[in-house]
C-alpha cells in the first residue's frame, strides 16, 4: 500500500512529465509518438528524445527515405 510520500513522489514525477512534454511540444512543434505510424512497433524511448516529433521506427525511416531517393 501506497503511503502519502510514495504517492506525491508520484505526483511530482507526472507533473514533471506534462511540463517536459509540454516544452517539448512547444520547440518541435508536435510530440514524438511512442508507436510508429506505418508498422505499429514501439519506438524506442533514446530516438524518441534523438529525433523531436518521430513518428517511424528506425526500420520504417529507412525504408521512407529509400523511396525517396
Amino acid at each position: 500500500m501506497a503511503d502519502e510520500c510514495d504517492m506525491a513522489q508520484d505526483m511530482e514525477a507526472l507533473h514533471r512529465r506534462i511540463a517536459l512534454e509540454s516544452l517539448h511540444s512547444a520547440t518541435t512543434g508536435r510530440n514524438s509518438l511512442y508507436y510508429c505510424e506505418e508498422c505499429g512497433d514501439p519506438i524506442p524511448e533514446a530516438r524518441r528524445q534523438a529525433v523531436p516529433g518521430v513518428s517511424l521506427c528506425l526500420e520504417c525511416q529507412e525504408e521512407a527515405d529509400a523511396c525517396h531517393r
